[in-house]
């Protein structure tokens, strides 16, 4: 009993250490601006930490340079150098989950990055991922009012890092998850967990890749496969014969827009044919910026700089451009939460012939549009014309 007396004293000691108090309060305060990450980062002459805060970072504090070493160890301790472990911090009834994300060696001293484990707040889609898109796009359909559900193929979502196709997929599953459904999924790592769905956390160091696990679910009489990512010859080979055996899977992979998914898997090594016969909807998606409610303002663009953008002035002539000034409620940044830029190519039999006669993804892209695909710039220009968001992150995020 003295013992156990001993322990707890010095927990409670532990606890009480400066470096745990601040990096308990770095946490907590994380989460009431909903950052997604946490910077922890050594110089040579400072110690600067930052959130992210939908998707902008920002510098919330500098730490006495002295407790360096301190901080990065204290995160290194708390998550055991291991990917998959999490911190539980509790604020005002709410709580939120963060697992390390990468502990690097810098020149000055290792810098550590915590990131926000959405596995605790399950069942969340991405902002602006409407219901009747998600459920659209996981059942094989061209948009939120077109197509027609399929019970297999391949749906894929693509998108550069941090552009949310990880939580479309998952909004996608958890609108398909029912009784009578078998789902597995292979991930690295597993970014949410659902329950009925059978996932499964892809370790290469002990052989299990996404073509090892994919094959041993081939044999587990699955309805729908989920595949974290489409790397390499061997998992886009298996995932395409499970899409032509009768099996609806999803996966990501990254590319700049739709039309190049087409091409990059074709480019991979796989057949025209198979990619043109498996493949069923191709999504890509960005993020954006949202304009805060609270302090939103007409503004203008010059129309040099309209026309340097390749904008038809025609067409956004009507436009009442909108932005941020700043409050309290945003903080000062004018923008508050992010919203969906989507494009959204369905293989229609047009497109599907011109895979097979070798068009380039250009090709693809200009009859996709002529079936009425928007591309993501014109679905950002959409949310601009509807006061969500501003040019400035439309450009920054698209191409035209």
């Amino acid at each position: 009993m003295a013992e156990e007396d001993e322990e707890t004293a010095q927990q409670a000691q532990i606890d009480d250490a400066p470096v745990v108090k601040l990096i308990n309060g770095i946490l907590t305060e994380a989460v009431r601006p909903g950052a997604s990450d946490i910077h922890i980062e050594p110089f040579e002459h400072e110690l600067r930490v930052r959130y992210r805060i939908d998707g902008a970072l920002l510098e919330v504090m500098k730490p006495p340079i002295k407790l360096k070493a301190a901080l990065t160890s204290r995160v290194k301790i708390l998550s055991q150098l291991n990917i998959a472990s999490a911190v539980c911090r509790r604020t005002g009834g709410s709580s939120s989950r963060w697992r390390t994300g990468s502990s690097t060696p810098r020149l000055d001293a290792a810098g550590a990055v915590r990131r926000e484990d959405r596995a605790a707040h399950p069942g969340q889609g991405e902002p602006d991922a409407r219901p009747d898109q998600v459920r659209v796009r996981a059942e094989g359909g061209g948009g939120p009012d077109e197509g027609h559900p399929q019970p297999y193929g391949m749906v894929l979502v693509t998108g550069p890092t941090g552009s949310g196709k990880t939580t479309t997929l998952y909004s996608c599953l958890h609108r398909i998850n029912t009784i009578e459904t078998n789902i597995m999924t292979a991930e690295d790592p597993s970014s949410y967990n659902l329950m009925g769905i059978n996932q499964v956390l892809v370790r290469s160091e002990i052989g299990l890749t996404f073509a090892a696990a994919l094959k041993a679910f081939l044999r587990q009489d699955p309805n729908i496969i989920m595949i974290g990512e489409i790397r390499d010859l061997e998992t886009g080979g298996i995932a395409i014969k499970a899409a032509l055996t009768g099996h609806l899977v999803l996966s990501t992979l990254h590319t700049n827009d739709a039309p190049s998914t087409i091409t990059r898997l074709i480019d991979m090594g796989l057949e025209a044919f198979n990619v043109a016969s498996a493949v069923n909807l191709v999504v890509a998606q960005r993020l954006v910026r949202r304009i805060c409610k609270h302090c939103a303002e007409p503004t203008t663009y010059p129309e040099v700089v309209l026309k340097s953008l390749s904008m038809d002035l025609g067409a956004i002539e009507h436009f009442r451009f909108m932005k941020g000034k700043g409050c309290d409620s945003c903080g000062g940044l004018g923008y508050k939460g992010r919203a969906g830029l989507y494009e959204v190519m369905a293989l229609s039999p047009a497109v599907r012939k011109a895979i097979l006669r070798g068009d380039s993804a250009a090709e693809l892209r200009d009859i996709a549009v002529a079936e009425g695909m928007l591309t993501l710039r014109m679905d950002g220009l959409k949310k601009i014309e509807r006061g969500i968001t501003t040019l400035d992150e439309v450009v920054k995020e698209t191409a035209a």
